[in-house]
């Protein structure tokens, strides 16, 4: 679940607050303390506190990714709906009002001599998307997830559809999964804990190169697919295997019908004593997608995408846990693009693969800057395939089940760009992020978090005019609740 970030990597960028109302509101908050509890879809059918199975909602604990590997079930006779009380319902709704300030840099702007770059700093109040969870059983290791969502236009989508056969032929090595759903990231932007624009979002999930016009190997967007699951009994071995059709998630095959792609992952779990269990794995996304479109008057049609190139994202992740209270979750990516992607052939349907350069890399027949895989076209000699590395580091401090202290680094590195020649630094991405969630109650009916972030992004020689380093900055407070 996103609840406010952009799925695309630096196009929406969010605003902050006041140091005066932070300390008042805080102080208000904290003179409400009341036990914390769990979220409620699942809360009411089982009831379970909040400690039960987060962190600090939405983030997920041991026991709660256990809940969830084996298909929303505690393996006991309250699991099927025959069980459940005729008024319950399973649905949670959530939405966070917010206030933020954010300051962006390198703006290009007109003047009276032409346009200029200038810093643009806005603030004020704002909502996220509306986001209506429902899941659960339908029979005994028969489950579901659908989970609507809105932009903060309530403009809805389908962020996720999915049933999942659960230990099938009585083991819970083998669940089948089929739908639209989240890759089995063992670190999950769905259950992320912060809300800014680039906080928001896990900025290795969503890599691009510049100029590149790769949109499909998003791994932080859910995806269409079908996925196979298993874990052992105590969970603390588990891996999945997906084929996903490359489309980014989206409906209606507006690329190609002849495309797939692949995420495989694998993680091992330990006991480390007075520590606590720590978990190491890794993951694959491997596929290839198009780059050749049938036109009509000049516009791709829809479909009809072929010329497939391909892609892969791969890396290690860790859980690494010091005691009752601190943790620390890492991941690392190497990327790579097919020189093709490189020069900005991709995503011709939406114009994604829009080149920054001036002129631009492969212009249409119209001069609009996306590329077309025609028959007969070649790549410069100095193409190459894009690739780079990458690693996210996010400690968090669990005070108790009801206040959590997080932080992020981030950051990602060119280790080879598309055209022989170009700056070794381009598009390269720091990223810092800190704050903290305080949640005065969570009950079997609703939650209620007090949210403060900070968040500093900086990426190099991206201005719009100059082509240097651009930063943005933003400030934001909000009441995340869910009922």
């Amino acid at each position: 679940m996103r609840v406010w970030a952009p799925s695309r990597i630096v196009q929406k960028l969010l605003r902050g607050s006041s140091a005066t109302a932070v300390v008042l509101l805080f102080l208000v908050i904290f003179s409400t303390s009341q036990p914390a509890g769990a979220l409620p879809a699942f809360a009411r059918k089982y009831g379970l506190r909040c400690s039960a199975c987060h962190e600090s909602w939405p983030m997920l604990n041991y026991f709660g990714q256990k809940f969830k590997d084996n298909g929303y079930q505690l393996m006991n006779d309250r699991d099927a709906p025959i069980w459940q009380n005729p008024g319950y319902w399973p649905v949670t709704f959530r939405i966070t009002p917010i206030w933020h300030r954010v300051s962006l840099g390198k703006q290009a702007v007109d003047s009276g001599a032409g346009q200029v770059e200038q810093r643009i700093t806005s603030s004020g109040f704002d909502l996220s998307g509306l986001d209506f969870h429902t899941g659960g059983t339908l029979e005994k290791n028969f489950s579901f997830y659908v989970l609507p969502s809105s932009d903060p236009t309530a403009s809805f989508h389908f962020e996720t559809v999915m049933g999942r056969l659960d230990n099938l032929f009585g083991s819970p090595w083998l669940n089948v999964k089929f739908g639209k759903f989240e890759l089995d990231n063992l670190l999950s932007e769905k259950r992320i804990l912060t809300l800014t624009g680039n906080g928001g979002i896990y900025q290795l999930y969503h890599f691009i190169p510049v100029g590149d016009g790769n949109p499909f190997a998003q791994m932080g967007d859910n995806q269409l697919g079908l996925e196979v699951m298993g874990h052992s009994y105590n969970d603390r071995t588990r891996y999945s295997v997906s084929l996903l059709s490359s489309n980014d998630g989206q409906v209606g095959l507006p690329y190609g019908a002849n495309s797939y792609s692949t995420f495989i992952t694998a993680s091992q779990a330990f006991d480390a004593g007075k520590l606590g269990v720590q978990r190491i794995g890794f993951y694959v996304m491997a596929g290839e997608a198009p780059t050749t479109w049938l036109t009509n008057g000049g516009a791709p049609i829809g479909g009809s995408g072929t010329g497939n190139k391909g892609f892969s994202r791969e890396g290690f992740v860790g859980q690494f846990y010091f005691g009752q209270h601190f943790d620390v979750q890492v991941v690392t990516q190497h990327g790579s693009d097919s020189a093709w992607f490189g020069q900005g052939y991709g995503d011709y349907i939406d114009g994604y693969a829009a080149s920054p350069t001036s002129p631009p890399m492969c212009p249409n027949a119209t001069g609009t800057q996306v590329c077309n895989n025609t028959p007969g076209t070649t790549l410069p000699s100095t193409a190459r395939n894009p690739t780079w590395n990458g690693v996210l580091v996010e400690p968090h401090y669990v005070y108790s089940p009801q206040l959590l202290f997080l932080a992020r680094y981030e950051t990602i590195r060119m280790s080879q760009q598309a055209t022989v020649g170009t700056r070794s630094d381009l598009g390269n991405v720091t990223t810092y992020t800190v704050g903290y969630r305080y949640n005065p109650f969570m009950t079997s009916r609703a939650g209620f978090a007090w949210h403060n972030e900070f968040n500093i992004f900086h990426q190099n020689g991206t201005s719009p005019l100059t082509s240097t380093n651009v930063n943005t900055s933003e400030l934001l407070m909000g009441f995340d609740f869910d009922f």
